[in-house]
């Protein structure tokens, strides 16, 4: 336990989280929460456009943050969560706008 303050006091932890490698991906994390609460709602409220977007953009900056140095892996986590998903809603959008029956 003596070891675990140790580090959690240390200059280096302190200056980790008062960073924008910690705190950009933190404030990320709401684009998948959000994604994620709306998988039990309703497709014909999915915008195709932005789910598509999204999807780009969470591919893009995954691989930006295992290429930052150092390797951000909370920012790459959030994002892979993100991509999955988008990927989500994306099938739902087609399969409500495209395979559905229209009644």
């Amino acid at each position: 336990m003596n070891r675990v303050m140790k580090v959690l006091r240390s200059k280096e932890t302190r200056d980790y989280f008062m960073s924008t490698h910690f705190w950009g991906p933190v404030a990320n994390w709401a684009i998948p929460i959000a994604a994620i609460s709306d998988i039990r709602r309703d497709p014909k409220f999915i915008s195709g456009k932005m789910t598509f977007a999204l999807c780009l953009y969470s591919a893009m900056f995954m691989r930006f943050a295992i290429k930052v140095q150092p390797r951000n892996m909370l920012l790459f986590a959030c994002h892979f969560v993100n991509e999955g998903a988008q990927i989500t809603q994306g099938c739902r959008f087609i399969n409500h706008h495209y395979f559905s029956k229209k009644e």
